[in-house]
C-alpha cells in the first residue's frame, strides 16, 4: 500500500496544489473585483499571531481550533485596518501596511519565544513544502491519502458551496454595495464572511504551500481571468482553471529544472497573467493595439 502511495507522489503534489489554487481563487476573485486583494497578503501574515495564540491556549497545531483562531485574527486585521483608515489620517493601503506588520511581528516574536521546539515556525508558515505532502498521510479505506489533500479538498468544497449559494448576493455586494444594502443583503457581513473563509483557507494551506504561494493563488489567477472576461461566473471558472494549470505546469517545470515546486507554481501563475495581459481578447495589449490601429485607418465620412 505504501508502494502504491509512493507511485502516486506526483499526482498527490499536483492535486494538492490544484485544490489550494481553486480554494484560494474562489474568494480571491471577489477580493480582486473589490480592489481588496492586498487584504489577502495582510491576512495570510497576521494570522500567524492567531496560530500561535491558539497553540498557546490549547496545544492544537492544526484542526478546527486553528481555523477558528485564524478566522478571528483575519477579521481582527480587517477591523483594525478599517479603524485606522477611518481616522482619516492615512489611506486604506497605508492602514493595511501599519496593521499587519505589527500583528505579524508579534506572532513571530511569540513563535521564537514559546514555540522553538514545536513544529510551528516562520519557514513552515511562510514557505511550506508542497513536495513533502505525501509524507503526512491518513488512512482512507484501502489508501493512504495526504492529510493536506483532505483538508484542502474540504476547504475547497466549503468555499464552493459558499460562492454557489450566495452568488447573487456576492455579485450585487461586489458591484453595487449601496443597492445590496437597500435590498437587505448585508454587504458588510458578506465581506467579513468572505475574509473569514480566506483566513481559514490560508491556515489549511500553510502546511502544504505556505503563505507565499497561497497569496499568489488568491491574487494572480483571478487577475488573469479578469483580463480575459467581463462575466463573473466565467471569471470564477477561469480563475480555477488557471490555478489548476499553474499547479500542473509548475510541478513539471520544477522537476525538469530541479527547483522549488511551490516557487515554480507561483511563477506559472505570473506567466499566465503575462499571457492574459498580452493576448487578452479585450484588455490585452495586443488586442488594444490592433483596435487602435483599425480605428486610425478608418476614413472619416
Amino acid at each position: 500500500m505504501l508502494a502504491a502511495a509512493l507511485e502516486n507522489i506526483p499526482l498527490m503534489i499536483v492535486a494538492t496544489g490544484a485544490l489550494v489554487g481553486i480554494a484560494a481563487a474562489l474568494p480571491g476573485t471577489f477580493l480582486v473585483l473589490r480592489g481588496s486583494s492586498l487584504l489577502s497578503d495582510a491576512i495570510s501574515h497576521s494570522i500567524v499571531l492567531g496560530i500561535v495564540l491558539v497553540w498557546m491556549m490549547s496545544g492544537a497545531q492544526s484542526g478546527p481550533l486553528q481555523l477558528i483562531g485564524a478566522a478571528v485574527t483575519g477579521l481582527a486585521t480587517v477591523f483594525l485596518t478599517e479603524l485606522v483608515a477611518g481616522t482619516g489620517r492615512v489611506k486604506n493601503d497605508a492602514a493595511i501596511g501599519l496593521v499587519f506588520p505589527a500583528l505579524f511581528s508579534i506572532g513571530v516574536l511569540l513563535l521564537n519565544v514559546y514555540a522553538r521546539d514545536v513544529h510551528i515556525d516562520q519557514h513552515t508558515v511562510l514557505l511550506g513544502e508542497i513536495g513533502f505532502v505525501w509524507l503526512d498521510t491518513v488512512a482512507l479505506g484501502a489508501y493512504e491519502v495526504p492529510r493536506s489533500l483532505l483538508s484542502m479538498g474540504a476547504m475547497c468544497a466549503i468555499n464552493l458551496v459558499f460562492v454557489v449559494l450566495l452568488f447573487k448576493e456576492l455579485k450585487l455586494a461586489t458591484f453595487d454595495r449601496a443597492l445590496a444594502a437597500a435590498l437587505g443583503f448585508m454587504p458588510g457581513l458578506l465581506f467579513y464572511a468572505l475574509l473569514a473563509l480566506t483566513s481559514a483557507t490560508a491556515v489549511a494551506a500553510f502546511d502544504a504551500v505556505g503563505a507565499v504561494l497561497f497569496i499568489a493563488f488568491v491574487i494572480v489567477p483571478p487577475s488573469a481571468a479578469y483580463l480575459l472576461t467581463d462575466r463573473l461566473s466565467l471569471m470564477l471558472l477561469l480563475s480555477a482553471a488557471i490555478a489548476t494549470l499553474s499547479s500542473i505546469a509548475g510541478y513539471v517545470v520544477a522537476v525538469l529544472f530541479d527547483v522549488s515546486i511551490g516557487g515554480m507554481m507561483a511563477v506559472m501563475t505570473g506567466l499566465f497573467l503575462l499571457l492574459a495581459f498580452l493576448f487578452g481578447p479585450r484588455y490585452g495589449i495586443i488586442a488594444q493595439a490592433l483596435r487602435r490601429r483599425r480605428a486610425a485607418t478608418v476614413t472619416p465620412a
